[in-house]
């Protein structure tokens, strides 16, 4: 690799994945690597791929295709959960050189030794790329592709982050699942569940909010897997009150945590609202993965079934206890079109949708994933079905969405996360994506500005003033310097 070598990055798929793909840039750049936005003018470049829908596997292919189209010299490394997925498929592609499955993602992190597996390196000679087109397990490989060897099995993936390309930082505390949902691909591409310690975590906290950003959201595979008995944290409701109890002497008021996606089956416990009623930083948010509205259909999902009455009552003491300004933010993941679902089981979803105070949800047709037991399965929906059912439950959502958006208007003052780099746009608290009207004024910012030329994301104080089809238009209350 020449010294002043240069890298192109691309990440699809979730949260996690851009904060892995994150980590390898910076260890690139600790290499001596220079980040390019133009493939033509890179040394290799990078491709972090998502598996979880047919078409994440699609667009993940026709990047490469795109890529070398562009730059046929270009070295491609493809990496993430498309590897174990499709993995012969992607190494047959033009320009590939290596495919690494989540497990051997981390391999990315000792790039002087990776570049050297593929050839990409003078010092080359002793390691080679096999031919199935994985990084050779031998004493010069890197650690993680060495297994056991190298690291504990089972141990949490060594990633850290000093800082995030966007302003508001991601900060994962878990991998992997050990759940095998019928219809899911995850488990089998990232392994079963492995925890952060609550002490990395935490730090990982302090490092961020130090170098100036100011919304971090925790994130991970599955939150209500996550263990760290060991480090005062025994799951996840306990490591976010540890969390927030550490960071809210320096930070409340100036910086806060919102939560990723949670299983409502393992995590809406009579806890939840009693923490997010004491905490000081955390947003009053939720993304909950509900699936269904049918007990039933959740349970052909192998997912943990629950009571829709019992979901509306709990989200609803959440929502009191965690919306000190009256606004609660509410998510949802819904799937439709599961093998066997019929009209009964998708009115029982409408009408859970009806009963909740969803902000948003993000509804997903049922996609056949290749190794999942639902593959498999007898009475597979049409896929114009799937389609028009997810139609419906979009239609109602939205209906909710806007109605919400509009109350917010009358909500008073709300606290937005800029995305940063000049942009008009971010998210308020309770995750309402919204514009300012106009920049901050010179000479004026809120509190939370950072100096010494670090990252400076300061929340914004700002009056909501229109609805507009994107979310809230709002004003900026200015503060001095």
């Amino acid at each position: 690799m020449r010294a002043d070598w240069s890298f192109f990055l691309l990440t699809f798929g979730c949260k996690v994945n851009q904060y892995e793909t994150q980590a390898v840039r910076e260890a690139w750049l600790r290499y001596g690597g220079r980040e390019t936005d133009d493939p033509a003018g890179a040394d290799v470049a990078l491709l972090n791929t998502c598996a979880v829908t047919a078409n994440a596997v699609t667009d993940a292919r026709q990047a490469v295709r795109r890529l070398h189209r562009l730059a046929p010299a270009l070295p491609l490394v493809v990496a993430g959960c498309a590897c174990s997925a499709a993995r012969e498929d992607l190494l047959a592609l033009p320009g590939v050189v290596a495919a690494l499955a989540p497990e051997r993602k981390a391999d990315l992190l000792d790039p002087a030794r990776f570049f050297a597996c593929i050839g990409l390196r003078e010092d080359a000679a002793s390691v080679c790329l096999p031919e199935e087109g994985r990084v050779a397990a031998t004493e010069n490989a890197p650690a993680a592709a060495r297994g056991a060897t190298g690291e504990a099995a089972g141990a949490f993936p060594p990633f850290s982050i000093t800082g995030f390309r966007r302003a508001r930082p991601v900060l994962k505390v878990q991998d992997g699942c050990s759940r095998a949902c019928a219809y899911c691909i995850v488990p089998l591409a990232r392994g079963p569940s492995r925890s952060r310690s609550a002490e990395d975590c935490l730090a990982e906290a302090r490092r961020l909010l130090g170098a100036g950003y100011r919304e971090i959201m925790l994130s991970g595979i599955n939150l209500g897997q996550y263990r760290d008995p060991q480090g005062g944290a025994g799951d996840f409701w306990e490591l976010l009150r540890l969390l927030d109890r550490a960071l809210t002497p320096e930070w409340a008021g100036v910086a806060r945590l919102r939560i990723s996606s949670v299983d409502p089956a393992q995590l809406l416990d009579d806890r939840c609202p009693d923490l997010l009623a004491e905490a000081r930083m955390i947003c009053p948010h939720l993304h909950v993965s509900l699936q269904s509205g049918s007990p039933d259909v959740l349970r052909a999902m192998r997912r943990p079934p629950f009571a829709p009455e019992r979901l509306a009552e709990a989200v609803g003491r959440i929502a009191r206890a965690a919306g000190r300004s009256g606004r609660f933010g509410l998510g949802a993941d819904i799937l439709t079109g599961f093998p066997g679902e019929s009209e009964a089981h998708v009115a029982q979803t409408l009408d859970l949708v009806d009963a909740l105070p969803l902000t948003y949800a993000h509804v997903f047709p049922y996609s056949i994933r290749p190794g999942t037991a639902a593959a498999g399965f007898a009475e597979q929906v049409p896929t114009p079905v799937r389609r028009e059912r997810a139609a419906r439950v979009r239609a109602l959502v939205e209906a909710k969405r806007r109605a919400f958006w509009q109350a917010s208007l009358e909500a008073g003052l709300a606290r937005v996360a800029p995305e940063g780099d000049g942009s008009p746009k971010g998210v308020d608290e309770c995750y309402v994506p919204c514009r300012l009207v106009e920049p901050v004024p010179e000479g004026s910012a809120p509190p939370g500005r950072v100096p010494g030329g670090q990252a400076d994301h300061a929340l914004l104080e700002a009056r909501p003033v229109a609805v507009t089809r994107e979310g809230l238009l709002v004003e900026a209350v200015a503060r001095p310097a």
